[in-house]
């Protein structure tokens, strides 16, 4: 067991276009630009959300290493078209808007908003590189719940 506090940095997402992804994820999900470089004639762009500024997701295109053989890009390419390689889960305060704001623009839908077994409401799409993109909204009670517990806990009041 690692006893070292581990926190997500980044993940890299392997797209058809990095120039479509991005304005998908800058313009419609509104996340932020964090880098924007050529590497040797590939572009790689690193975003994220401007609530987590830790946090960045890499898109690159398939196989973007240049390790990387010509026959596992066509492997990558291919798991791509059957959206079988990336997909990212975000939290949301509002899954139904969220729903609205991206159907509007035109992402393909691959699930509208439902409330699950474990009561979050959660919808999903495609980016447009057939990445799966998954809305959650946790149940509002146990946020209210988590957040009165963790103020009891930290109360020297509290006996």
């Amino acid at each position: 067991m690692i006893r070292a506090e581990l926190m997500l940095s980044s993940c890299a997402l392997a797209v058809h276009d990095v120039g479509e992804a991005l304005g998908f994820y800058r313009d419609v999900l509104g996340f932020e630009v964090r880098a924007d470089a050529d590497l040797g004639g590939t572009r790689q762009v690193s975003v994220g959300p401007p609530s987590q500024p830790d946090v960045q997701i890499l898109l690159q295109c398939p196989g973007a290493d240049p390790v990387v053989s010509s026959t596992d890009r066509r492997a990558i390419v291919e798991l791509m078209a059957k959206s079988l390689l990336g997909s990212l889960v975000f939290e949301t305060d509002d899954c139904d808007a969220t729903f609205e704001h991206i159907e509007a623009a035109g992402a393909e839908v691959m699930q509208e908003p439902i409330n699950r077994p474990d009561d979050v409401r959660d919808c999903a799409f495609l980016d447009p590189s057939g990445n799966l993109l998954r809305f959650t909204q946790p149940r509002q009670v146990d946020r209210a719940l988590a957040s009165r517990q963790a103020h009891a806990a930290t109360d020297p009041r509290t006996p």
